[in-house]
């Protein structure tokens, strides 16, 4: 009867490439950089490759006294902006040997029960966002490594940060410069400091401009309850352009306006703020903020692994872009 292979070791790899224990330890450690050169670190790796050597990650993981696991908590998965966020978060969390669980507060904002029996045994490290914040008091998360999302810098910690007021700016610069005077803001009913900037950031930019007018409406992040906010808002004092927090929020304007017999944009422009696949699907396209959920997800787990790490993670928010569609157009 055939003897099973038994599996490489550290050892066989170490006598392959011609090097110590050791050096192998450092080189698949990732911890290589001025101990070993760059020559001995690829025979290294074209050693463990050969031999198809795979680290005892559990028996690593023991040893350092860490679990290699970090959770992602976000808002219900009601759209694909936060599995986009999970993408980046996984993709750089991967090349570091690193797993990601994703924990989606049941109630989508809000308190949530506690997955795990310890998260403090049970997780090196959270990433959360700020419309999520208050499931990290069931989870304990705040009593370990954490990294903020779409959060306050002023009030700590480590934060990554889309460039949202520059968003709202370049909104702002494309309805004026089209002759928009009298704006609705359809915002998030969310206390999330997201939004706040994203309605304090508006409303400074219009009162800089003579003869501006702005109202703003209050409404639950989903089509059906922004169509009907949005209806009893436009029946009044009609304004020629709507300021929307998300595309969700555009989409039921876009319904309310067709309920009332308005066009979208020949009797009202209309923004939005994501650019989720809804943004190219309604007609006329919509007019919105591009947020890179990816690139944002990978920002948010290269900060976490930096802390784990004991580094300074960047300060720098992610630059944001305006996608000009067919909703907005000059004021007739």
């Amino acid at each position: 009867m055939p003897r099973a292979r038994t599996r490489p070791t550290s050892r066989d790899v170490a006598r392959e490439a011609g090097v110590s224990q050791a050096a192998v330890s450092l080189v698949l450690g990732d911890k290589w950089r001025g101990r070993v050169s760059e020559a001995t670190a690829e025979r290294v790796r074209e050693a463990a490759r050969t031999l198809g050597y795979r680290p005892n990650l559990a028996a690593r993981n023991l040893r350092l006294g860490r679990t290699r696991t970090v959770l992602l908590v976000v808002p219900a998965l009601t759209t694909e902006f936060f599995a986009g966020v999970y993408t980046g978060a996984a993709r750089v969390a991967s090349r570091h040997g690193f797993g990601v669980v994703l924990y989606p507060s049941p109630e989508g904002i809000g308190p949530a029960r506690d997955p795990f029996a310890s998260a403090q045994a049970a997780l090196d490290g959270v990433i959360a966002s700020s419309m999520a914040a208050e499931a990290l008091s069931a989870i304990r998360g705040d009593q370990l490594p954490l990294v903020m999302l779409d959060s306050d810098p002023a009030a700590g910690g480590v934060t990554v940060n889309l460039d949202i007021a520059d968003g709202v700016r370049q909104v702002t610069e494309h309805l004026l410069g089209l002759g928009h005077r009298h704006f609705l803001h359809l915002g998030a009913d969310v206390p999330s400091w997201t939004f706040e900037v994203r309605a304090r950031e508006l409303e400074a930019r219009l009162r800089r401009v003579p003869g501006t007018s702005l109202r703003t409406a209050r409404s639950p992040i989903s089509i059906k309850g922004a169509e009907a906010v949005a209806e009893a808002a436009l029946s009044g004092h009609r304004p020629t352009a709507v300021v929307c927090d998300d595309d969700q929020l555009a989409a039921g304007v876009y319904k309310a306006a067709r309920r009332l017999g308005l066009r979208v944009p020949a009797d009202v422009s209309v923004t939005g703020m994501d650019d989720l696949a809804l943004a190219s699907a309604i007609d006329p396209e919509l007019t919105t903020v591009r947020l890179d959920a990816e690139l944002f997800g990978e920002r948010g787990m290269e900060a976490l692994l930096a802390v784990l790490n004991g580094e300074k993670p960047s300060g720098t928010s992610i630059p944001v872009h305006l996608e000009v569609r067919g909703s907005t157009t000059r004021v007739p």
